[in-house]
């Protein structure tokens, strides 16, 4: 009851369904959320037990998250930092989901479908499986719990800043049938420089390949996922040149 809040703010922030008053019913979920940077938490604020192995994982992760983001933009043609000048590695949240079991999972989920809103997100997840779900065509595949493997998501600002050559990835979770908690520790990474524009890279432009999206500030891309619940559509259509909304 101590950390229990909505805003994170400096330090912790526990609470469920972030879309709780958007949503038309909540997921059977709780959530431990930490902003990490670029301004440290106040580790005062954040759970005895967990800030030592917090502050180590998110040194990792950042070490981690550079070297992907290089290896991304090697897949655009353009230079290694291009993310990295962008400020995408300094802008990371670190959501720890808990799950615990459901009386009747069939009539809930546990995280409805959706994309993530930034440019990568990385997930670890405990032994407790086959409740994560990735979106393939149009059948829902399981996302097994390999022991030491981290997953790897795009998110919709990376498809847009790569102008559709990678794609953000449908996902969701269902709701735990077993005695065991499911917990997973997503990181998110987001730019941290909100002065400037986003969209497409103008690397990844040409006469053959034109802008699908619009430039947009980002104070006003993440308000709109804020204030809109997770229900399976992405951001992405609402900047598309042609207007179709998402």
């Amino acid at each position: 009851m101590r950390f229990y809040r909505r805003e994170a703010g400096k330090g912790a922030a526990y609470s469920t369904n972030f879309d709780l008053y958007q949503s038309k019913a909540a997921s059977w979920r709780d959530t431990l959320q930490m902003r990490m940077s670029p301004v440290e938490p106040d580790w005062e604020a954040v759970p005895e037990m967990c800030r030592a192995a917090l502050a180590e994982w998110d040194k990792a992760v950042a070490g981690l998250g550079e070297e992907l983001m290089s290896i991304l933009c090697e897949g655009l043609g353009i230079k290694r930092e291009k993310l990295k000048e962008l400020s995408c590695l300094e802008g990371r949240v670190c959501v720890s989901h808990y799950y615990p079991q459901c009386p009747q999972p069939e009539l809930t989920v546990g995280l409805t479908s959706h994309t993530d809103p930034g440019v990568l997100t990385m997930v670890v997840q405990n032994e407790v499986g086959g409740l994560l779900q990735v979106k393939c065509g149009d059948e829902w595949v399981d996302v097994d719990a390999v022991p030491g493997a981290i997953v790897i998501n795009i998110g919709d600002l990376l498809q847009m800043m790569s102008n559709d050559e990678y794609k953000s990835v449908q996902h969701r979770v269902l709701a735990n049938p077993v005695e065991g908690a499911r917990v997973s520790i997503a990181v998110f990474f987001t730019p941290s420089n909100r002065d400037i524009l986003y969209g497409p890279l103008p690397e990844v432009i040409s006469t053959t390949k034109p802008a699908v999206y619009q430039e947009f500030k980002y104070e006003d891309y993440i308000r709109r996922f804020f204030t809109k619940e997770l229900d399976g559509k992405t951001l992405t259509n609402f900047y598309k040149f042609d207007n179709t909304k998402a």
